[in-house]
């Protein structure tokens, strides 16, 4: 039995990391790798005991992009075969992208196509300074259609006008001044940032996080006309009186840590 593609782990507070599996190939995507990946992001936020999530890969490089052989076999495809598959991985891009829990990027080596578009759907990206990122469909005939409204939000429209036609290699160091990753560290120091990023994030009240997720999804680009004013009071009203707002609140004053702390975890 071949070993599996994607590999899925939870470690004691709560910090599932799931790692693209396929280092011989450049972590590439194809059908498989998109199936499994979706299976282990939905299996991850339907644990209560993940508190964040981690994307990562073996290898020296996060992904390649496109599997060729997969891209081969789909130009042999009818559009209505197209049309299906990349309903797939639009799926794959839609569950990260709208994942209750908060999630981490931790990438290295090359980012190229549809992986820039998994980096852009996490919350928080951290690269490594070897990282090469690449939106490289157009050398093939292709865009990155599937992929656009999460880059799109990441670069902003005029940053992807250059890198989508040029599709030339982004650099860590430049990603990292776009706003494509949020931090750059070196390949010895990446493992222990993303561990502290995710202990800081299990730190604070689930509910919280996921309420944090969703405001931003829905305030962001919006007038504060009425019906966001509406949102956001019942928001913080629902939040303060919930039992997770009361803990948090009883917690500071009485200087103790909030009942959702892992044990093993300590206060900065």
């Amino acid at each position: 039995m071949s070993e599996a593609t994607v590999i899925s782990t939870v470690n004691p507070q709560g910090i599932a990391t799931v790692t693209l599996n396929r280092p011989e190939r450049r972590n590439a995507f194809d059908a498989d790798i998109i199936r499994s990946l979706t299976e282990a992001l939905q299996e991850a936020a339907a644990k209560p005991e993940v508190r964040v999530v981690v994307l990562a890969a073996a290898g020296k490089h996060f992904s390649a992009g496109a599997d060729l052989n997969w891209m081969r076999d789909s130009a042999q495809w009818s559009q209505e075969d197209n049309l299906r598959d990349a309903h797939k991985l639009a799926g794959l891009m839609s569950t990260l992208d709208q994942l209750a829990k908060p999630t981490i990027a931790r990438v290295q080596g090359a980012v190229y196509g549809g992986a820039v578009g998994l980096v852009s759907c996490c919350d928080i990206a951290v690269a490594s300074d070897d990282t090469r990122f690449c939106l490289s469909e157009a050398r093939l005939g292709l865009a990155p259609a599937v992929i656009s409204p999460y880059v799109l939000r990441a670069l902003g429209a005029r940053q992807a006008r250059r890198y989508f036609l040029t599709t030339e290699e982004i650099p860590a160091s430049k990603a990292l001044n776009l706003g494509l990753v949020h931090e750059v560290v070196d390949a010895e120091s990446l493992d222990n940032t993303v561990q502290e990023l995710a202990a800081r994030i299990t730190r604070n009240g689930p509910t919280a996080l996921a309420a944090c997720k969703t405001l931003i999804e829905t305030a962001y680009s919006r007038q504060p006309d009425d019906d966001l004013q509406d949102y956001t009071t019942q928001l913080i009203a629902r939040l303060r009186t919930g039992s997770e707002g009361q803990e948090g609140l009883t917690a500071f004053f009485e200087k103790r840590a909030p009942a959702w702390h892992a044990a093993t975890q300590e206060d900065h």
